[in-house]
């Protein structure tokens, strides 16, 4: 499925570009997987491949239609378990993408379509049910590079991945959304990780374990990762208050630089 729908049954093309604007739900789900070439964890999405035109073949994210007897969140909510099976603990609206011509390309004409759109993360056990779904149009690919070398993203979902990742990468530096990457307990090795894959840069280890272990975020548990080849590392967990959804004062899109 996909954030753009036909206009009503038999409608031409001049017809569908006189259409009122279509509304519809989109999806950025972050999760934390292993890269292939480095072993650290890297930030990847699911897309879903395109099986009619516009773009018919090429990937997008996860979305479909708003209907009129559903909430933004439990259409989003909704269409992630039909396009994904994922059912996130952490969804937020990001912002809304209306451009005159994100719907189609121009030469095709097609009815205007505004997008809703949220953004996920999820934890590694709520990845793998991706992956035990086996389904055959949705597929991880990694954040930073997803559609390139591919004909790129259909539509504006490039620049929408982007902008959920500008976000990210500056939401981290005030609110604690990074445990929403890990299980219940961690240790802060982890939780290091999880900070240098969505900054993009690697943290020193003693300055990240000095200010961590100040924060009364997060507090020591009485139990030890087991199972390594040196002295088990101790397990933390988070006992901060729920990350609060605040209202959108995002920055428009077009005002920030692509996400590299």
């Amino acid at each position: 499925m996909s954030t753009v729908f036909a206009g009503p049954f038999g409608a031409n093309v001049s017809e569908r570009a006189q259409l009122p604007p279509s509304l519809a739900i989109s999806t950025v789900i972050f999760a934390l997987k292993p890269s292939r070439a480095e072993g650290k964890p890297t930030l990847w999405l699911p897309l879903v491949r395109r099986v009619k035109e516009p773009f018919r073949g090429q990937w997008a994210l996860p979305g479909g239609p708003l209907t009129a007897v559903e909430s933004l969140e439990d259409a989003a909510r909704r269409n992630l378990r039909e396009t994904t099976g994922l059912a996130p603990e952490y969804l937020e609206q990001l912002y809304a993408f209306g451009g005159l011509d994100r719907s189609s390309r121009p030469e095709q004409g097609a009815q205007r379509v505004v997008s809703i759109v949220y953004w996920a993360l999820v934890r590694p056990t709520e990845a793998e049910l991706l992956v035990e779904s086996e389904r055959d149009n949705v597929a991880w690919h990694r954040a930073d590079t997803a559609g390139h070398g591919e004909g790129g993203l259909a539509f504006d979902h490039r620049e929408i991945v982007d902008y959920a990742l500008w976000r990210l990468r500056n939401k981290i530096e005030y609110a604690q959304i990074a445990y929403h990457f890990l299980g219940e307990r961690f240790t802060l090795a982890q939780l290091r990780e999880v900070y240098e894959a969505i900054l993009g840069r690697t943290l020193d280890p003693a300055n990240f374990r000095r200010q961590l272990t100040a924060t009364p975020q997060i507090e020591a548990t009485d139990e030890f990762l087991e199972g390594g080849r040196h002295r088990p590392p101790r397990l933390y967990r988070y006992v901060g208050p729920p990350t609060p959804y605040p209202a959108s004062d995002h920055p428009h899109p077009s005002t920030l630089r692509s996400t590299p």
